[in-house]
């Protein structure tokens, strides 16, 4: 006996989604400024972390549409070759954003090694009047983005990429102020150097978090022993086996389960029970859970090696020998989004 239960999330899933875009759309906007008055900036004052900050600014608004184009193009509908549809665009894209940054932290290092060679002088005035200006571009964006960050791994890539341009402009600014006060023209490949470490520190964690949804490994935040104790402490349950857990896309968990009920046991009373503990426990409403008797063969099969008995119910006879009649009676497995 199989089921699946996901209604009660989509409305939600599909409401977020819209908010999330108006906010990627106007920090696009914001970035796009701000890239330009930099670029002209660094022009007028010869400066490398201008340029360096002009450029992650650049790289800013290519991944902030990016991030437009892949929350756009999640809401398609599934179809029978895409059976979870195309929420996955938008992991595809955070995990971009990610390696795109360190790609432009590796030739900020390159320049700045040149810089230290080769010396230009620097305009210390403008270098802090330009910064200041993408400063509180990037704050406006963060304040924006807040709020959506944990609910949504592209929105966090671009919460990422505007807090890292925020201290970056920083950066330039205390490099302005004493290029500025004392004409030390080093300042300026030295902060250079350090907003490239940072933007590498930052990213690492969203490609981190990107690769492993990818992988469909366990969300980090969710215990599948604990889960699995759960659901074998449950109103008749005899084990619980082939139990997964996997992310779809931010925000959207989804499990799947094999369950052995005592032959008494209401198959239906025992599939409330355990949404029930799954929702009020865990959080879970995207399920698909499999609901066996004990005479079905639960451990019989290689592919079960995974079985956890409930406390005081070791493996039944019809477990140990296997029933040939098992197979029929499955109907569980992922549900199509």
């Amino acid at each position: 006996m199989g089921h699946h239960h996901h209604a009660a999330d989509a409305h939600g899933h599909h409401h977020g989604h819209g908010a999330h875009r108006s906010r990627l759309a106007i920090v696009l906007v914001l970035a796009l400024v701000s890239t330009t008055g930099e670029i002209v900036g660094s022009w007028l004052a010869d400066s490398l972390a201008l340029w360096a900050d002009a450029g992650h600014m650049f790289s800013d608004a290519a991944a902030l549409g990016l991030s437009l184009f892949a929350a756009w193009i999640a809401e398609r509908p599934a179809t029978p070759e895409h059976s979870y549809g195309y929420r996955r665009a938008e992991i595809l894209a955070a995990l971009a954003n990610g390696t795109t940054l360190i790609a432009i932290s590796i030739v900020i290092f390159f320049q700045a090694v040149r810089r230290f060679s080769d010396p230009h002088p620097v305009e210390g005035g403008w270098m802090m009047a330009i910064a200041f200006g993408s400063l509180i571009v990037s704050l406006v964006g963060m304040a924006l983005l807040h709020g959506g960050k944990s609910e949504n791994l592209n929105v966090h890539g671009a919460w990422l990429h505007m807090m890292t341009d925020a201290v970056g402009t920083l950066a330039a600014i205390g490099a302005g102020g004493l290029i500025w006060a004392f004409g030390w023209d080093w300042a300026d490949p030295v902060a250079s150097i350090l907003i490239g470490l940072l933007v590498i520190y930052s990213s690492w964690a969203l490609i981190k978090e990107a690769v492993a949804i990818l992988m469909e490994s366990t969300p980090t935040n969710l215990d599948i022993d604990a889960v699995r104790a759960a659901l074998a402490g449950g109103p008749g349950v005899r084990e619980v086996h082939d139990l997964h857990a996997w992310t779809i896309t931010s925000g959207m968990v989804s499990l799947s389960a094999h369950v052995i009920v005592a032959d008494e046991q209401s198959p239906p009373a025992a599939l409330r029970a355990i949404r029930e503990i799954l929702h009020d426990r865990f959080g879970l409403d995207h399920v698909t859970i499999q609901i066996e008797t004990e005479g079905d063969c639960a451990c019989a099969l290689p592919s079960d090696r995974d079985c956890v008995a409930s406390p005081g119910h070791p493996p039944t006879s019809g477990q140990l020998k296997g029933n040939p009649d098992r197979g029929a009676r499955e109907t569980g497995g992922r549900d199509p989004v």
